[in-house]
């Protein structure tokens, strides 16, 4: 059986107490923690009232109905276009930094609109209601949860009118599928223009 043989190192080089640990009569440990503890006697934790870094995410606003009875949605028109697992989309004009951040989530987004299990024609006006009223509160940059259809026959209905009625509106000045840790293809960051009305 073979045993390791350590060798001691010559005093003044051992200034990591090497052979101390060896040796087994190392306490420097104890020593560290007790000058550290009498460092610290007298000292008091700093308050502060800054937000965590944590961000939490804005619930989803309830859409208001239209007083005037009109049907919001109108202003878009059905296409029929096979629609990308990533949406994506961009007026011309749109800063490249600008763009990227939106993509990778950057941007925050201030509203969500949820419509899962909604019929297209609910769909299309919730919507319709949602933009104007993001348009309104000068939001930047908002969510849309579209789903990713799952539940049809063969691709997702809603994702592909979404695709289709965002470029319709001169305000959306772009559009991408979120994050993954954000929705991913069940959802879409949109950038607003903050010039309506």
């Amino acid at each position: 059986m073979n045993t390791l043989q350590t060798t001691p190192i010559p005093d003044e080089l051992d200034s990591l107490g090497y052979n101390r640990f060896m040796s087994g009569t190392d306490n420097s440990g104890d020593d560290e923690f007790s000058a550290f503890q009498e460092a610290m006697q007298g000292v008091t934790p700093l308050e502060h009232d800054k937000a965590s870094p944590w961000k939490q995410r804005k619930r989803p606003v309830p859409l208001e109905h239209s007083p005037d009875g009109s049907a919001p949605g109108d202003e878009f028109a059905d296409t029929s276009e096979d629609t990308p697992d990533f949406l994506e989309f961009r007026r011309p004009g749109i800063q490249h930094r600008l763009w990227s951040d939106l993509q990778r989530g950057v941007l925050q987004p201030e509203a969500t609109l949820d419509l899962h299990g909604m019929r297209v024609r609910d769909a299309r006006q919730a919507l319709a209601q949602f933009l104007n009223q993001s348009l309104a509160g000068r939001k930047r940059c908002v969510r849309i949860i579209h789903g990713k259809g799952r539940g049809s026959s063969q691709q997702p209905v809603l994702k592909q009118r979404l695709n289709q009625w965002l470029p319709q509106k001169k305000e959306v000045l772009a559009y991408c599928s979120a994050p993954r840790w954000d929705g991913g293809t069940g959802a879409a960051y949109v950038l607003l223009s903050r010039k309506w009305g």
